[in-house]
Parts: C-alpha cells; structure tokens; sequence
C-alpha cells in the first residue's frame, strides 16, 4: 500500500512514523511534509496549499496512492477529502460536511443536543452584548470560544470579565463571527481519538495534552505544549463509557443526517463532579496527543486507517498496545504563542537520534539557503520518549530536550508530572 500524507507538522510527523513501522504500507509520501519527515519518507510540494483539493488529488493520482490521510483541519474544512474520494482513491478524513464538527462548535452542538450527548451549556453569541448576558449569567471564569477554525487558540478561560469580552469582540470582528461562551467545567481534561468509517467507531487510547504556554497551567491559551499517555488515573471503563454515551451516538446522529463521519472523531473531555462531560470535537488527530497515542500502537496503522476509509473498520482485530509510557516535550520559539521569533538555528537534534527510548518530531521547521535546520513556527519540535513507567518517560524526554538549542526557545518542565506524583484527582 502506498500512502500520501498532507500535513507539515509533528501530527504529520508522528503519522508518517507510524506508518513506516506498518509492514503493509511498501511507500509513504507526504505533500509538502517537513525536513524531519523528509528524512523517513518522500516529500512532495503543494504550491497552492494544502487545502488545494484538485491538487493534492491529482498528486495522489500521479502516485497511485491507495490511501491519502489528511492531518489538518483546515484542508477537511475545506472539502479536501471529498476532492480525493470524487477521484475514486480512499481518503482517511471526514467531508466537508461532516468536519463542520470541528469547523463550528455551535454546529457541534447542535449534533450533541440531538445525539443526547453530556455536554456544557452554552449560548451562541452574535453580538457583544449577548456575550456579556452570557458570561454574566454563568459567573466566573468566564469560557469565551471563537465559533471558528482557531489552530487550538480560539478559547479563552479566564476571571477577567474584560479579558473575556475583548476576545468575544476580537472574534466577533472576523466575517460571519460568532462565538460561544460556556459555563465552566471542573475536572482534569481527557483526549480521545476514535476511528470512525461512518458506522463502526475503534477508540484509541486516552491521552491527556497541556494547552497552557507556561508551567502550572498559566499564561495563554497554546496549541499544545506536550501529552502524556495512558492515564493511569483515568476510571475504570472511561473508554467505553466515551464510546457508549458519547462518540456512538455522534457518529449515528452524523449518519442519520446524511453526511456520515470518516476520519477520527477527536474527543476532548472533562471528567467533572457531575460526570464526564465533551469540551470540544475535533476532526482530526490532535497534536500533541498524536505523538503520544501512536507511540504506543502496537497495531498497523496503515491497515487501520485505510479500514476505516473505506468501510471495514469492524472486520480489524482488536487493537495492540505496548506497555511503555509516552511522554512528549514541545519545545517553542521564542514568543509564542503571540509572535513567535522564526529562522533561529536549531542544533542538537542529531544528538537525540532515532529511538526507541527517544526521537524528534518536527512541527515548525526548514532548511536555510545554506541547507541548515531553522526554526519556521511556533510550536518548532516534539521531542517523544518511552519509558516503564512516567517517570522514565519523563526522565528520558527531558534529557533529549536538553540536548536541544534553539535561541530564545522555551518549554514546559512539567509535562506529566502531576501524573508522576499520583496528584491528578477524579
């Protein structure tokens, strides 16, 4: 099996990864693809961009792919699978209907309400004075959501009531801007990925990510500063709780409707007082729980992706996993997530190698005129590492960033460790 991968980022990274490891999968090719992945695979470019659908499918196409899979959400958003599967070549990512999920939040709960599945009570807020009745009427902290596609940014959680209203205001300013505000829910915060071919729903393992930029969860809002997975904390039955109360039902209401979901239906969760209830869907693997979760699959990941796009998810044996835990570090440049500093030199990568115990994902880099890796974004690399247990991982993780220089880069230093410490309470 030959596959394409659109995408230029650490999620990207980690699929073609994975699927390298997939003795099924004879080539892996991925447009445009980062100087990391250029190393493990054939990077191809898109001069129109990845939500160029004609494009990436005629690429496909020329490559004889059997199975493109579309990391981002901005290209599902777009209608990039429904170019690819018009072509007749099986695309792993939902349509442009069906990531509606993740392109509006007041749709996805819409779909929610209609499905019966837990989640915050919200309103749908068009202009600023329906979102300061709003987050009145819920108390502090406020929870502010741009109604949009945000790269993982669009939410703001703060005691602020003028922070809360600048940034319904600063969404609302965008064309068609709504925004959302909801009550706040208490609780450590759970991701899960479920595969989904349009009836048949594989969760993978749960993952827990770190959104905000500093250590102790402070500072604003990222796209993510590192994961950790399992979560040893986590319920007993939580899976197949998700699965039963709300990632089925998601799927069954998406088909009833007509615009059946095929791709990974990402679960973000909070497990309250009251129980779990959905923060957020998206429709694609996150990052950087994708670099932890496919870690540790012990399955082919080539056959169960192109499974699910194609309809055949129940014939797929039950998933394998390996005992190890994954922690994953996301070293940042210098200013982000408000302006990120790009082009610094990065060295040290080579140093931290290939793995097992450890390895480098790139998100935001390229090579210089002169051939040398530069920064190129705000999140620049994930470092990955295994262990026996957390503190390993952790252990393991924190000596390859060490090895690592990136001018005025920073990262976290507590990834996983509240979770090390036994102090994450249900």
């Amino acid at each position: 099996m030959k596959v394409l991968v659109i995408g230029t980022g650490a999620r990207e990274h980690a699929i073609v990864h994975a699927l390298t490891r997939d003795p099924t999968v004879e080539a892996v090719v991925a447009a445009p693809g980062n100087p990391g992945i250029d190393q493990v695979a054939l990077c191809r470019d898109l001069p129109g961009g990845i939500t160029d659908g004609a494009a990436i499918a005629d690429l496909a196409e020329e490559l004889g792919a059997d199975l493109v899979v579309v990391g981002p959400e901005a290209p599902l958003v777009a209608g990039v699978a429904d170019v690819v599967r018009e072509r007749g070549i099986a695309c792993f990512g939902p349509s442009a209907e069906a990531a509606r999920l993740e392109g509006s939040k007041a749709f996805a709960k819409e779909v929610m309400a209609a499905a019966g599945v837990p989640t915050a009570m919200a309103h749908v807020c068009s202009a600023v004075d329906e979102v300061a009745a709003a987050i009145d009427g819920f108390g502090a902290p406020y929870v502010v959501k741009d109604d949009g596609l945000a790269a993982g940014k669009g939410v703001v959680v703060t005691d602020d009531r003028a922070a809360a209203l600048q940034h319904a205001q600063d969404c609302l300013d965008k064309p068609g801007g709504q925004v959302l505000v909801e009550e706040f829910l208490d609780g450590p915060e759970v991701s899960l990925f479920c595969l989904c071919d349009g009836t048949t729903v594989v969760p993978l393992a749960p993952a827990q990510d770190f959104k905000r930029v500093g250590d102790g969860d402070s500072g604003p809002n990222t796209g993510g500063m590192g994961a950790y997975s399992p979560l040893a904390w986590a319920p007993t039955g939580l899976v197949d709780e998700v699965l039963a109360r709300v990632a089925q039902p998601t799927i069954d209401e998406m088909a009833r409707r007509g615009t059946p979901f095929v791709g990974v239906l990402y679960v973000g969760l909070a497990l309250t007082a009251r129980g779990l209830r959905v923060v957020e869907f998206n429709a694609r693997f996150g990052d950087p729980e994708t670099q932890v979760v496919l870690a540790r699959l012990d399955a082919p990941l080539g056959a169960l992706l192109r499974a699910a796009a194609i309809g055949q998810l129940d014939e797929q044996p039950v998933l394998r996993w390996r005992d190890e835990h994954a922690v994953t570090v996301v070293i940042a440049s210098e200013g982000y997530p408000a302006a990120p500093v790009t082009g610094g030199p990065i060295s040290g990568v080579e140093e931290v190698g290939t793995g097992p115990e450890a390895y480098v994902l790139h998100a935001g880099t390229r090579l210089d005129d002169e051939g040398l890796l530069v920064s190129a974004g705000g999140r620049v690399l994930s470092v990955v590492a295994l262990g026996a247990d957390l503190a390993q991982a952790r252990k393991r993780a924190y000596a390859a960033v060490d090895r690592i220089d990136l001018p005025g880069s920073h990262h976290r230093t507590d990834i996983a460790l509240a979770a090390q410490r036994g102090e994450v309470v249900v």
